[in-house]
């Protein structure tokens, strides 16, 4: 299912890097996922889920650089309001985040 997208459909799609600053468990979710807090720099901190739970333990999680996208409209999942979406290549239910290859600047682009 490859849809094709303009190059003017791509930019809107705001990519930042940001640090895994907490990680809860979240059992409301109907899947198995975390709760995590991230914080974007100059963006400041938002909230998301991700169903990562089989490849990454909370401890591991923490401090962590990972890719977002911060300008979806908020979502209401379960009890918890998702602020962003955390990239991660998915193969079947296991997820692995993307993330810089060196540390940089919480909210850098991703282009």
């Amino acid at each position: 299912m490859n849809k094709a997208i303009t190059f003017d459909d791509f930019t809107k799609v705001d990519l930042r890097v940001g640090t895994i600053i907490k990680v809860n468990d979240f059992p409301e979710a109907r899947n198995p996922a975390y709760q995590l807090t991230i914080d974007f720099g100059d963006l400041g901190v938002k909230k998301t889920s991700a169903q990562i739970t089989t490849l990454y333990n909370k401890e591991d999680l923490l401090q962590r650089q990972i890719v977002a996208v911060v300008n979806f409209p908020k979502k209401q999942i379960a009890n918890f309001m998702s602020e962003c979406l955390v990239m991660g290549a998915v193969s079947g239910k296991d997820v692995m985040l993307l993330n810089p290859e060196h540390k940089v600047k919480n909210g850098t682009v991703v282009s």
